[in-house]
């Protein structure tokens, strides 16, 4: 299959492309990013894009995928509703409405988050914005869409763009697989399970971190 990654340059983003580098099933990749991942790959293209709300320019380079993992986010911390709802939810829309516009077929795997609110309603606004985001997605004609929810997250061994305060907590790994094996999964079952998402399907449109290790198997 052929892929697109956006957020590459980013902690989940660069292990869903690690994953995606690594499998056979993979033929190629297409990284749209704002600054270069740094990664050389003959399955590897990359393009760098400095408005991700104008792909005007590079429709023509977006044919022919079979799939989107779209890993691209930011922090609510220190932004309004209004701001992150431009950042979250209208360019999310964006660039997944254009997608499917060019790849009629195509797969849409979206890293939300556990804890993301489905009413809308919520009192955490970066849950009730994401919770409209995962809505929306899903009214837009995908072959299928999948809401990736994971909790916490281990990093993966090598990988250069670890968050640094999971680097100072990476030490309460082992206390949440022991206490809330429900709560944690690795970047590695991320990409597998978007892969598998694409190549065997799941039952379930939203997958907390359950279905996520079920789905990386």
């Amino acid at each position: 299959m052929k892929v697109i990654v956006t957020g590459s340059t980013g902690m989940v983003g660069e292990g869903v492309l690690h994953e995606c580098l690594h499998h056979t099933a993979v033929e190629s990749i297409l990284v749209i990013n704002r600054k270069p991942c740094g990664i050389r790959d003959p399955k590897l293209t990359e393009i760098i894009l400095p408005d991700f709300f104008d792909l005007s320019g590079i429709k023509a380079q977006c044919t022919g995928y079979d799939a989107f993992f779209f890993c691209l986010g930011v922090s609510s911390v220190g932004l309004s509703e209004t701001e992150y709802t431009r950042l979250t939810h209208s360019l999310t829309l964006y660039l997944a409405s254009s997608m499917v516009a060019l790849n009629p077929g195509m797969v849409f795997c979206y890293v939300s988050g556990a804890g993301t609110d489905s009413t809308e309603k919520g009192r955490m606004m970066w849950a009730r914005v994401k919770g409209r985001t995962e809505n929306d997605l899903q009214k837009l004609p995908f072959k299928k869409v999948f809401l990736f929810r994971p909790g916490f997250i281990e990093p993966g061994a090598g990988l250069k763009n670890t968050l640094r305060s999971y680097k100072y907590l990476f030490w309460l790994v082992p206390i949440i697989r022991w206490l809330a094996p429900n709560r944690i999964c690795t970047l590695k079952e991320i990409g597998m399970a978007m892969i598998h998402a694409v190549l065997k399907g799941y039952d379930k449109k939203v997958l907390e971190v359950s279905d996520i290790k079920k789905l990386a198997r």
